[in-house]
This record gives structure tokens, sequence and C-alpha cells, in this order.
């Protein structure tokens, strides 16, 4: 039994478990920096360790720079201060994502903009296997220079087992294996069984959101964007959906189909539905995420929202039913698809009762227009996390 996986399991809706686990890292840092240090150092990332003071933050804003959309915020920073120079990290955490667009290159910019530091340093680590080879050190070629190292969580767990002494570290080691986190470079014998099976769930998925689902999604809000249902779509956003971003350009958008493909554990199941999602670049955002509200607050039962306000990442609404229902299903396939019809008429309701925005322009003449590209905004969109 886990003690953060039941308080994580309280939390309604979506379940935050990045951050979740984020505070808790930091939390446990900041009461054993000796193993902070010691991780560090393991992996070369610093030399000294005649540090006088070490401050450890969480989701830390930052304003926008000059050339960046938005405001930031950091999932960790440390400042580690020898009392005549200070040194900075940030830390950025995935679990079940990946990196938001521009992400780590923003960090970087603001990591190099900071005054009076001695070395600024940027670290990701993920639970999956996600390079970023592209990125050198230092990175970005900037001036002052960004040293940058990227990690993986299963190795901050073989190292947390080698120091953990007390319950709340034996608690963290607890909690990472259920999420998946103390993965090595091995195959499961559950690897296995994805690897021969993939083809056939493949096409399984495909056929429910082809032929009559998707000329009803087009008919409901305008042209399809070409190869939305991609294994793009599931590499970078744990998804399998169609979409559209005739709205603005793709700052608000609609999608159906398939998504947390990649859960935190196995005990997750993925869900099926309908979302509308507003990037927090739309002018329109803050009118949207009013009538979002308004949604959630006259359908609490119906609609599930993540992260519902203005900055610094998108907001979205959910129509949605977990995997685990339609188990049961004699034929699995059909009540699938008759949820996915359920879904377009349920977004096409709200849309007309509570929004009034440019997609009551979007005309059915919409869904006959050439279908576009994939737009990376959307791609790279986590579905609450920029």
């Amino acid at each position: 039994m886990s003690l953060f996986t039941n308080l994580l399991n309280l939390h309604l809706g979506n379940k935050p478990r990045e951050d979740f686990f984020t505070e808790i890292v930091a939390y446990f840092l900041s009461l054993n920096n000796d193993i902070l240090i010691g991780w560090l150092k393991y992996h070369s990332i610093i030399s000294d360790d005649n540090y006088s003071s070490i401050k450890i933050s969480t989701q830390q804003e930052h304003k926008k720079l000059e050339n960046h959309p938005e405001d930031s915020r950091l999932d960790i920073a440390v400042e580690l201060s020898t009392g005549l120079s200070t040194d900075v990290i940030f830390i950025e955490s995935k679990i079940g994502s990946t990196e938001g667009w521009r992400q780590l290159e923003k960090y970087a910019e603001i990591l190099s903009n900071l005054p009076n530091v001695r070395h600024r340093i940027l670290i990701y680590i993920t639970r999956d296997y996600d390079p970023k080879e592209e990125i050198k050190t230092p990175a970005f070629n900037l001036e002052p220079k960004v040293s940058f190292y990227q990690l993986r969580w299963h190795q901050f767990y073989a190292r947390l087992q080698q120091e953990a002494t007390d319950i709340l570290a034996q608690e963290i080691l607890i909690f990472m294996r259920k999420s998946g986190m103390s993965h090595t470079n091995q195959f499961s014998s559950i690897d296995f069984l994805t690897m021969v099976n993939f083809n056939k769930t493949f096409k399984l998925m495909e056929s429910t959101l082809s032929d009559e689902i998707e000329r009803e999604f087009k008919l409901a809000f305008g042209g399809v964007i070409k190869g939305s249902s991609s294994l793009n779509q599931w590499r970078w956003s744990n998804r399998y959906i169609i979409y559209t971003d005739k709205f603005s350009g793709g700052n608000c958008w609609c999608g159906l189909g398939y998504f947390n493909l990649n859960p935190d554990s196995f005990t997750e199941y993925p869900y099926l539905g309908i979302c509308l999602e507003a990037s927090p670049r739309f002018i329109g955002s803050p009118k949207i995420i009013e009538s979002m509200q308004k949604v959630i607050n006259d359908k609490p039962n119906i609609w599930t929202l993540v992260n519902l306000k203005s900055s610094p990442a998108s907001s979205t609404i959910f129509y949605q039913k977990s995997l685990q229902e339609f188990l049961s299903e004699k034929d699995q396939l059909s009540a699938i698809k008759l949820f996915f019809q359920e879904s377009i008429k349920e977004l096409k309701t709200v849309q007309q009762q509570y929004f009034d925005f440019p997609w009551k322009g979007v005309t059915i003449e919409a869904a006959t227009e050439p279908d576009q590209k994939e737009d990376p905004d959307i791609l790279l969109s986590s579905m609450g996390g920029v």
C-alpha cells in the first residue's frame, strides 16, 4: 500500500501525477541536502559541495521574455550558494508526458538571463525514453552559457535505494515503482505483449474514428486536419484523435478519440471522448475559459476540466468515459462508435448553449475544404502543461 498513491487517488478528475511527484521529491530533497548534492555530483553536474545555503522551490513562475509567447512555470528550481557565488539549477520533470513546444529552450533562455549567477544548469529528467541529442552543452549557444543534462527517473530511483533510511524515502520508492519510474532498460513481459499486439490494437482504434464518425465530426465542427489521427499524436501527446483547429488557427481546437494512452501506472485505463482546448496565446481565451467554467458548473457530472485558468498552460474540458466501461460490451467497437457520436452531439449542444466565439462562423461547407497538415502547436500540447 502506497501512502502517496492513496493521497493522489483522492484527487477528483484527471490526476496531476507529475506536479504531485514534483512536490514530494522537492520536499524530500529540501530535508536531505546531502542526497541532492550526492545525486548531482554522481552525474558530474556539479563538482563543488561547499555550499552554505541551498534553496529549493517548486512551480516557480517567470515572466515571459520578449521572444516567448507566454509566461513559464518551472517544476523545480534549486539555488546553491557558497556565500560568494550562486549556482542555479532548473529541473524539468516528466512522467507520462513529453516536452512542450520549445519548453527546454525557453527555460534555458530564462536561466541565461538571470543576473549574478555563476553556473546555470538545466536538467531534463523523464520516466520514458525522450532523447534530446540535438541539445548540446552548452545549450542553445546562449551567452551566458547554460549547461544541459538529461537524466532518467530510474537512475534517481537506483540512487535513492542506496540512501533510503527513513519512511519518507521508502514511500517515495513505493510510489515510483507503482508509477513505472523504477524501470531500467530491460524489456518486460508486458512490453513483449505490446509489440506483438500493437498493429491489431491500432487497426481497431483506427476503425472507430473513420468513415461515419469522421464525417459527423466534420459536419459538426469543420474539416479534420490531415493525419490528425496519427502515431505522432500518440508519441508526442499520448493520444490518438481526429481534430479541427479551424476556430482560431490552432489556438482553440476540439478533438475526438483516445486519450491518456501512456498512463502513469498499469492500473490506469485510457479514456475516450471529446475535448475543447484553448491556448493562453488565443486572444479570446479569457472569454472561452469563462464559458468553460459555466459548463463545468452546470454539468459537473458530465464534463471534466483540466487547468481552467488563463496562464501559463492551455485550458481544456473533456466529455469522456474510461475504456474500462466498454470492456463488458459484447460488441465493443460499436459501443465505442455510439459514444463518439454521443460526444459529438454533446459538444455541439454545449457550443450552442455556452460559447460565442469564431467557431459559430464555421459552416458545413468548411468540411469540403482540402485537408491541412498537422498543427505543431496541437501536436505538442500536453493537455494542461506548457
